[in-house]
């Protein structure tokens, strides 16, 4: 992937960078971070993300043979989510996307792009797209917005039961993100609330990304901490942090709902996906945990989770929000939370689901 340099906003008053230098951790005040972007609003810098793009009169459904989303039926200006599984049904990528009529837009986890865009190279064939890497001249940003009047809100659509019928599952995205265009196309609007207040994503060109943070007031930004509170405690993993090469995707509720569509068939790793999903439950869960704070840092991603002193699991993200305290999401076997009173360690602490 292209070789982006840190983010303009780190010039801001206040800026303290994150551990890669990339982009702001926080801007002088993570906690307020938090508390104005549920309350008010916030702009968070997500310019490190990975962006491709897929051109082609075949796009869509060319992406709707490889993945678990039913991408034929999405609409031009519509976003929605992806997973690319492995033939054992393990989650090998996830991918945000978003249609513009011309081009369909993937953007993923800071250092995902490169293994997704080769994925998409070898499985071209003779097929008519064309695919390239545009983290370099594109820039992905996200704001929450509670004060605006309300517009359309995205849609997803439940999870059917083991052995449903499929008139049950509408063969369309089971999310839908609606969006909009604006400059003549240049940049798109795309409406997800994954933060679980209102939550938009915007594309815009790297140059005009740069020459809007010239003379920016940094109270209106919120820094990588805050983006990170705020989607634990809605339950957003993030890939590749708070899952592993073993990750399934009934283990995520919020990917079974958003980015496998289960009346669908012919993707790689889909036997499993149906078996599970039909005839059995899912080794292990991803939960959010309450710690106790005994720690006055919350723990390191990896660090182990015991119950009656075996490991069952591993910390992914965990942080300090501004409203909960010290948060956490984990993967975790499932026989050690079907209990919701159970009481797990982690390194010092006590959690809770």
């Amino acid at each position: 992937m292209s070789t982006i340099g840190p983010s303009p906003l780190l010039t801001l008053p206040g800026a303290v960078a994150t551990a890669d230098g990339r982009t702001a951790w926080h801007y002088g005040g993570p906690l307020r971070e938090q508390r104005e972007a549920v309350e008010s609003g916030a702009i968070f810098d997500r310019s490190d993300r990975d962006v491709i793009s897929v051109k082609g009169e075949p796009r869509l459904s060319w992406l709707h043979s490889l993945s678990t989303q039913h991408l034929t039926s999405l609409k031009p200006h519509q976003g929605t989510e992806t997973l690319i599984l492995s033939p054992t049904g393990r989650v090998e990528h996830h991918a945000n996307v978003y249609d513009d009529g011309e081009t369909t837009w993937l953007d993923t986890e800071p250092g995902r792009g490169e293994a997704l865009l080769k994925y998409l190279e070898l499985m071209k064939f003779r097929t008519e797209v064309d695919i390239a890497d545009a983290s370099g001249e594109w820039v992905l940003f996200s704001y929450t917005d509670n004060v605006s009047p309300e517009d359309e809100a995205p849609v997803v659509q439940p999870v059917p039961i083991a052995k449903f019928a499929s008139k049950d599952l509408l063969a369309v995205p089971t999310s839908v993100y609606p969006g909009a265009a604006h400059k003549g196309g240049e940049v798109w609007t795309r409406r997800t609330d994954a933060l679980g207040v209102r939550t938009f994503d915007v594309l815009v060109r790297r140059e005009q990304f740069a020459a809007e943070a010239e003379g920016a007031d940094p109270k209106s930004y919120a820094g990588t901490w805050a983006w990170n509170a705020l989607r634990v405690a809605a339950k957003l993993p993030a890939f590749g942090t708070d899952t592993d090469e073993k990750t399934v995707p009934h283990e995520v509720p919020h990917w079974l709902a958003a980015a496998v569509h289960l009346d669908k068939g012919c993707y790689r790793g889909q036997e499993t996906v149906a078996k599970v999903h039909h005839l059995g439950q899912p080794p292990r869960r991803l939960v959010m945990l309450h710690l106790d704070g005994t720690d006055e840092h919350p723990p390191a991603h990896g660090t182990p989770i015991t119950l009656d002193g075996k490991e069952v699991g591993a910390i992914g993200t965990a942080v300090q929000h501004y409203e909960l305290g010290q948060i956490a999401l984990a993967e975790v076997k499932r026989s050690a939370v079907a209990n919701e009173d159970v009481r797990l360690i982690t390194g010092d602490q006590a959690a809770s689901l």
